[in-house]
């Protein structure tokens, strides 16, 4: 494991110093679970705005729907088949 040194502002470091001791956790262990819940926030961010962003591609309404033709195409087989 590295070693990360950085500066925090007296109010936010005051606030960290709390919430460890009434987690009973070391302050090291909070920001790693508080960092590490950020970043896959981040990452949530940046698969739904993909995800606006395609609803807007013509080309992706063009895959979907050829794909809801080949889903329906599939439950008539199904249906066929009962």
């Amino acid at each position: 494991m590295a070693t990360f040194t950085s500066s925090l502002p007296d109010e936010l470091l005051k606030e960290l110093a709390d919430t460890a001791k009434r987690l009973k956790l070391p302050k090291n262990k909070l920001i790693e679970k508080a960092l590490s819940m950020y970043l896959k926030e981040l990452d949530r961010a940046a698969y739904a705005k993909s995800y606006k962003r395609m609803a807007n591609d013509p080309e992706v309404h063009a895959i979907a729907e050829e794909g809801i033709e080949d889903w329906f195409h599939n439950l008539d087989e199904i249906d066929k088949q009962d």
